[in-house]
Formats: structure tokens, sequence, C-alpha cells
């Protein structure tokens, strides 16, 4: 009686021992796993590769957005390198531009950045420096269509404050700055203009929006870009593949993507070739499945909640 009394205790002991030891291997395996390179990444393990400042410099990002402080352009003055590696340090050590080898890291920020310059062009046809020079030429939208204002009992409406596009990947409507504002535990639903006088803060909300899936069971257009994501049956019927084409899909939905080979999505495809051709990479690494002209949204707008 007394030997079957003392076994649960020892089953408990034994437990604990081995919880215990699992413990003590998972602490020792994720202490292993971390790196420290200082401000720009730290505590993470994608900061034991290369991070963005390796292989991405000031004279790059000038090459990039070679027109953004010409005399014709909205923003001059505003949008810098410092503005961005500083946002972008808030997120390599989740990996963004810092994961996998340096090719697709590279490929990650061209991506990024094609985005953000085609949504913040003013280049034409026959601009100086061609059409594609002219990224971060905004940091607002010019002349607003409409209030964007949306009732919205998590994120009101504040009076008098107005919700059209700001930013690198122009936010627009109250939800989503209320949602973009929580992200980064700024108050951008009462101060939505923090977008467009604060260069760090913009490239911050842009970076976020890449990183960040917008529903449960979707993926982020970092997870699709960088090889984290695999398709479902139902993602390949609807013609939903990994590469740059699936990031227009998630931030745009039909408002780019199962359209045909329309200008807009083009646009946003030729910023990001020419990009990866400017940082040496070469367009002839653009990956597979660059357009979403035959996509299935994600998010049909007639279904969605945002926009």
């Amino acid at each position: 009686m007394g030997k079957m009394m003392a076994r649960p205790a020892t089953l408990l002991l034994l437990l604990v021992v081995a919880v215990t030891a699992a413990g003590v291997a998972d602490a020792s395996k994720s202490k292993q796993k971390t790196c420290d390179k200082g401000w720009e990444c730290s505590g993470s393990v994608y900061c034991c590769n290369e991070t963005i400042t390796d292989y991405f410099q000031v004279y790059q990002f000038e090459n990039l957005f070679s027109k953004r402080n010409a005399p014709v352009a909205h923003a001059v003055g505003f949008w810098d390198f410092q503005s961005f590696i500083t946002a972008a340090a808030l997120f390599e050590p989740l990996g963004f531009g810092t994961t996998g080898d340096k090719q697709t890291k590279m490929k990650e920020v061209a991506a990024f950045l094609g985005h953000v310059g085609s949504k913040t062009s003013c280049g034409y046809g026959v601009a100086t420096g061609g059409p594609l020079a002219w990224g971060l030429c905004y940091n607002h939208e010019m002349s607003p269509s409409q209030d964007y204002c949306d009732p919205n009992y998590l994120y009101p409406c504040i009076d008098g404050v107005q919700y059209y596009g700001r930013g690198a990947l122009p936010v627009y409507w109250n939800y989503n700055y209320g949602l973009v504002g929580d992200a980064l535990k700024v108050d951008l639903l009462s101060h939505p203009e923090y977008l467009e006088q604060n260069a760090t803060l913009a490239f911050q909300a842009a970076i976020w929006r890449w990183m960040t899936p917008m529903k449960k069971k979707q993926p982020s257009a970092h997870d699709v870009f960088v090889g984290n994501w695999k398709p479902t049956k139902n993602d390949t019927l609807s013609k939903r593949l990994p590469g740059f084409g699936l990031t227009m899909n998630i931030l745009y939905g039909d408002n780019i993507c199962g359209q045909g080979y329309i200008d807009p999505m083009n646009n946003i495809i030729s910023h990001y070739q020419y990009y990866l051709d400017s940082m040496g990479v070469g367009r002839q690494f653009s990956g597979d499945n660059v357009d979403c002209a035959e996509q299935v949204p994600f998010n049909p707008s007639y279904k969605a909640a945002t926009s």
C-alpha cells in the first residue's frame, strides 16, 4: 500500500525534473539563437544574419530616390536614409531585411521600397531622369477626394480630423490610422498628421503593414516574399502563389489584382525591377509570380471591412 501511495509523488517528481530539464534545454537553445548587432538589431536569431546596413547604403538609397528633393517635388527634405534605417531597426529583429541569404534580403528591401516608390511617385513618362526616379515625391495625398471617415466603434473619427492618405505606404481611413497607431503605440487616430511630420514614423507604419497579416490565417507581404508561406489548395486554385505578385494582393487586393495587366499593377512591378537593377541585384532575379493579374484577391472589396 505504501508503495502504491508513493508512486504518484515519484511520477510527479520525474515529471517536474523532465519539464525543468526541457525548460533549461529550451532556454539554452534560445540563448544560442539570439545575436546582438547594437542599435540596428538585437535579441533575435535574425540579428545573427547580415543587417540592412551591411548591404544597403546611403548612396543606394539616393540612387533609388534621386529626384525626391527636386524643386518640383512635394516633400523636399522630408525623406532620408537615416529615417528608413531607424524605422527598419524596429522590424529587423522580426526578419525584415534579415531573412534568408544576401540576395533574398536585398530583394525584400527592393520589393518593399518598390511599393513605397510607386505609391509616392510624381514621375511621368517624360519626367527628367525617367518616371521611376521620382519615388518619395509626396508624403501625403495632395487633393483628397473625400474625408475618409467611416462609422467605427473601435476607432471613431475625431471631430475636425481628416484621415486622407499619408505616409510611405499611404494610410487612409480612421480605422486604419487607429490600427496602425495601436501597433506603433502612437495616437494616430487623434493625430494622423504625424505621418507627414515624422519620416521615421511614416516608414515604421509602412514596414508594419508589410510585416503584418491583415486577417487570421492569412500571410503578410513579408511572409509570401521571403518564403515563409506555403499556398493551400484553395490558394493554388486562386492563382495565389509566393512571389512579388502576392505582395500586391495582400497590400491592395482587387484595387490592383485580378484585373489583368493594368497600368497601376505594371507601375508597381516596374519600380520593383528598377530598384533591383539599381541595387545591383538585377531584374532577372525578380523571382516567380511577379504579377497578380489573374489572382483572386484574399479580401475582395465587396466583402472587406477595410480598404
